[in-house]
């Protein structure tokens, strides 16, 4: 979990509106394992470890069902500790007939969900950074089946209890217009580095050698609107940089490009071209 901590930039609390706040409620807690820790009569805060926001779920008034072939999420990706971790919630996810993809991606080993509104989840763990193979500045990443029997079998047969305390919001993967206009604003604009150039439609970023922080993909087609705002799906996601230098220099460089950035009630929030909303905070 480094690179989900300071001196890196990361992605902090991911918020989602839905149709269904109570349906939405029962799912996160009951097939992903999160604990709530606020809670209104529109709005839930979500926690692994029961002090650190990791997901918002918001029911906005006159709220819409997911539009398709739109830009904003893809998915968000829980980080887990360990593989033994994985392997209970992969047997959790079986008994309870939920339906979900796997994955190898020789940096992690991950699962694929979605929740009641086509919100995508994943839930993944990361093999050790010594394994994960560069060249010339990217890292090697493959999308093969997984090892479904040997995920199983680390977890020892030990029960799932939930989230763990050390799950972590490991990236975020979004749905974009343009790869070219998104790359300069998170690379000049947020300070990132392009590990990864997947096909010519989707592109991974990080700081400080991590496989990624963020995935932008123009799967949903080049072009693609931007969802309405009572739509269900993202409404932002926070981003986490390491001080208040950092911030400043972030806010400056946002400015130099002519992105989006305003302060908004002592909140800095920015927004990518695809209309996807980000905030700023410090560590």
């Amino acid at each position: 979990m480094k690179y989900q901590r300071p001196p890196y930039t990361f992605v902090g609390l991911v918020e989602l509106k839905v149709t269904d706040l109570q349906r939405s409620l029962a799912f996160y807690q009951n097939i992903i394992g999160f604990k709530v820790l606020e809670q209104s009569e529109r709005k839930v805060l979500l926690t692994a470890d029961g002090k650190t926001p990791l997901l918002s779920i918001e029911q906005p008034e006159n709220v819409t069902s997911k539009e398709p072939r739109r830009t904003g999420l893809y998915h968000f990706a829980l980080l887990l500790p360990t593989r033994e971790d994985l392997g209970k919630v992969l047997y959790h996810l079986v008994q309870n007939n939920v339906r979900i993809g796997a994955s190898d991606h020789a940096v992690s080993e991950a699962l694929y969900l979605d929740d009641p509104d086509g919100n995508g989840i994943e839930i993944y763990r990361d093999r050790p950074d010594t394994e994960w193979e560069w060249m010339n500045g990217e890292v090697k990443m493959v999308t093969e089946p997984m090892d479904g029997q040997g995920v199983l079998a680390a977890a020892n047969g030990e029960k799932w209890t939930g989230l763990p305390e050390g799950t972590v919001m490991g990236h975020i993967h979004m749905h974009v217009s343009d790869l070219t206009k998104t790359e300069e604003y998170y690379t000049k604009g947020l300070g990132f580095d392009v590990v990864c150039r997947y096909g010519g439609m989707a592109l991974f970023i990080s700081t400080g050698g991590y496989h990624h922080h963020i995935g932008l993909n123009t799967w949903n087609g080049v072009g693609a609107p931007a969802p309405s705002d009572n739509s269900a799906g993202i409404k932002l996601f926070t981003l986490v940089l390491p001080n208040e230098d950092s911030l400043q220099t972030t806010v400056g460089n946002l400015k130099q490009i002519g992105a989006y950035v305003q302060d908004e009630d002592g909140v800095i929030v920015t927004k990518d071209p695809s209309d996807n909303k980000i905030r700023l905070v410090v560590a």
